[in-house]
């Protein structure tokens, strides 16, 4: 923008809108361009925007205050700017809210940065202490900050400085935005079958014409998804385009790592809330400057500022964790399509147990469906039967029926591993007094205190509110009164200790496994035989490949069946799969028992009868007939404040001003399920419409005319998952 005076500027302010800046002399932006702006006195982060996009005020060019800095960062692509843009307006999101994601590390903007590094040069000082010769020794080889030699020889910091002195240990400069690695597409092809020979080509040839083309990835767990898309991978890399690769959780991050560098020689970039400040900083430049080849990463590296991507892949497609459920409240899985059009480059999204809005979209034509029938090599699926606790009780007290029980015992025998899934964290849901019947419940939300004997404390899982269990009961202060109702998972690992003492157990829950090492360690130990019989979450459910594991028993399947949510029965039946798809996935074959109540419920007998297209056709007609998403809108508005009068006042008058439209229902509004999260108060409205209605446009003109308290917060969540 050479002799270009004027721009427009958004500013990473959520309060603010889009300002006019002067660019001064001699400095040269663009549309995307990153830079400083001022803002009374204080100096903020801002991109420039076309103008022509983004309506504001203009004021007199006299009146302009003149932009401070453009970083030499790359600027951010138009196909980002346009997801930027789209996303803010589908989510009903502030615009800078969704930049910020695309800024995810300040540090980065700033030029190549060094740091001092310290290496040992060979010579050995003529003062050698005991202390000096045990870091010599100890840091031969290495190279490292002041601070981590220290801390590798088990030595003071003086130490390693009295050796720098002495010319023992010398001083190297080191570019920490040293390269990564790049993958060969080469390295270690697979051996594949026909069927994923056929459905790599067409994935191939997608990558090739590089143009926007959906695939739906449909096949069973353990069929070779992973192998299949790797092969898309590596024709994006023979091409020297970037590829993203979009996983659920950062557990999972670590085995698909070890995968990917079995078939690419080296790991990915790696993309996740657990990096450090220097790590987000060297993997932002070299997305942007398109030397970071496969990103790998959570939700949030979809608005990373890639500077020539070829290829999006979201891997378990149907999991609930890429919707976000704070901030910006968009979906993952849907705003990487978006990204994959506006970039125009083919998207995969691949499932075992895909959501129905994907099956619908693949069912109409949008999605091309690519399907992977059998499990790869020798495994077979797992049969599944159900066991019914009304006919087979657990012994009083016990949580595993004997049926159950027996099978465990048959495979300690044969020394094959089991694993044992409840989705409840903790070692019981609700705590109460046996004397007077007061319940521990969270002083900040409406839930109760979940116990956790492992880390002795009483957890919100809401808000994080945590306190030690107390001796007497807060109420009737009897002493030794407190009971634990329910199972969690350390409940059912106690139960495991008393039956079978002797054997090995891990518990794998998001309070035990909450960074990739962590991830990484408990892989290792299940694939070196040192675990037999694994107790956890949902968070096992995916992605593990564990050959030795044949039996899989379902503690209570009943559990994700309660309440009013609109996918509970698909969010079961998807879960109870994907931990089905953990038995088995070796040359032996795989159980799985399914404790229930209702063993005739649909979502069991689908599960048991391997009727997957029957309960899929039944739940869409369900959702088809109300007119429930993908075939009617949701959107639910939650009103929050910490004054209960505020935000119930605040909820009446959204209410009573629900503009009336054909084909469209405003609900509530109501207290929410949690009336109080996080000390707040909560009421909630849900907008029911047509799926042809513009119902962001509506919802906009609608709160936009309205006016509430400063301590009042009103946010929407367009699509919603979450109807607490």
């Amino acid at each position: 923008m050479e002799g270009v005076s004027r721009v427009r500027v958004i500013i990473l302010n959520s309060a603010l809108g889009p300002l006019d800046y002067r660019v001064p002399h001699g400095m040269n932006v663009e549309p995307g361009s990153i830079v400083i702006a001022p803002l009374g006195p204080r100096q903020l982060v801002g991109v420039v925007w076309e103008p022509d996009r983004l309506a504001t005020e203009e004021v007199g060019d006299n009146r302009l205050r003149p932009l401070l800095h453009a970083y030499d960062a790359p600027p951010l692509s138009e196909p980002l700017r346009r997801l930027i843009q789209w996303t803010a307006n589908y989510y009903l999101a502030p615009l800078p809210s969704v930049l910020r994601m695309a800024l995810a590390s300040m540090s980065a903007l700033e030029g190549a940065r060094t740091i001092t590094e310290y290496r040992p040069t060979g010579l050995v000082p003529d003062r050698l202490t005991p202390q000096r010769a045990q870091a010599l020794d100890r840091i031969a080889g290495r190279q490292g900050l002041v601070k981590e030699l220290a801390l590798a020889a088990d030595v003071s910091d003086a130490v390693i400085r009295g050796l720098v002195k002495a010319g023992a240990v010398e001083a190297v400069e080191v570019d920490i935005d040293a390269p990564f690695p790049l993958p060969d597409p080469d390295h270690a092809p697979p051996e594949l079958e026909q069927q994923q020979q056929d459905a790599a080509a067409l994935f191939i040839d997608a990558v090739q014409k590089a143009e926007f083309a959906p695939f739906l990835l449909d096949g069973v767990t353990g069929s070779g998804k992973t192998e299949v898309y790797f092969e898309a991978v590596a024709q994006a890399l023979r091409n020297d385009r970037q590829t993203l690769v979009l996983l659920p959780e950062i557990a999972l991050t670590e085995p698909f790592l070890k995968r990917f560098s079995a078939r690419f020689g080296v790991e990915p970039v790696a993309w996740h809330s657990g990096l450090r400040q220097s790590q987000r900083r060297r993997a932002w430049r070299a997305i942007s400057a398109g030397q970071a080849r496969v990103v790998v990463g959570a939700r949030s590296a979809l608005f990373l500022p890639y500077a020539n991507l070829g290829l999006i892949v979201v891997d378990e497609a149907h999991e609930v964790s890429f919707k976000q459920e704070d901030g910006v409240q968009y979906h993952a899985r849907d705003v990487a399509v978006m990204r994959a059009k506006l970039e125009a480059v083919p998207v995969v999204l691949a499932s075992a147990t895909p959501a129905i809005e994907t099956r619908q979209m693949a069912e109409i034509g949008v999605y091309r469906e690519v399907k992977l029938e059998g499990r790869y090599g020798a495994a077979q699926m797992p049969d599944i039967e159900a066991i019914d606790l009304i006919a087979d009780p657990p012994v009083r007290g016990r949580w595993l029926a004997p049926r159950l029980v027996r099978e465990i015992e048959d495979n300690l025998e044969r020394g094959e591993q089991t694993l044992l899934f409840l989705n409840r964290r903790g070692y019981a849901p609700l705590t109460l007094c046996r004397t007077c019947g007061h319940r521990f419940q969270c002083p900040n939300c409406t839930a109760w205190m979940v116990e956790h004997r492992l880390m002795h404390r009483l957890a919100c899982h809401h808000c994080g509110h945590v306190m030690p269990p107390p001796r007497a009961c807060p109420e009737c202060s009897e002493e030794d009164s407190l009971v634990a109702c329910g199972p969690g998972v350390e409940r059912i690992a106690d139960e495991v200790a008393a039956l079978w003492p002797e054997a090995r157990t891990a518990i794998v829950t998001s309070d035990t496994i909450w960074s990739p090492a962590k991830a990484a360690e408990f892989v290792g130990r299940m694939e070196r035989g040192e675990i037999d019989i694994v107790v956890g979450t949902q968070l096992v459910t995916k992605g593990y490949h564990f050959p030795n594991l044949t039996l899989v028993g379902v503690v209570d399947a009943d559990l994700g069946l309660q309440g009013g949510d609109l996918r509970a029965a698909e969010r079961s039946f998807q879960q109870i799969c994907q931990v089905s798809g953990r038995a088995g996935r070796g040359e032996k074959p795989g159980r799985v028992l399914v404790q229930t109540h209702e063993p005739l419920a649909p979502v069991i007998s689908a599960l048991v009868s391997g009727d997957v297209e029957g309960f899929y056709a039944a739940e869409t007609e369900a959702r088809r007939s109300a007119a429930m998403p993908p075939f009617g809108r949701l959107a639910g508005i939650i009103v929050s404040s910490e004054d209960l009068a505020e935000a119930t006042e605040t909820a009446r008058l959204i209410g009573k001003t629900a503009p009336i439209v054909e084909n469209m229902a405003v609900f509530g509004p109501a207290p929410a399920p949690l009336a109080m999260l996080r000390g707040r108060h909560r009421q909630r409205l849900l907008v029911h419409a047509a799926r042809s209605l513009d119902v962001q446009d509506i919802i906009r003109e609608w709160l936009g005319k309205l006016d509430w308290p400063r301590g009042v917060r009103v946010a929407v969540d367009v699509d919603p998952y979450s109807f607490l």
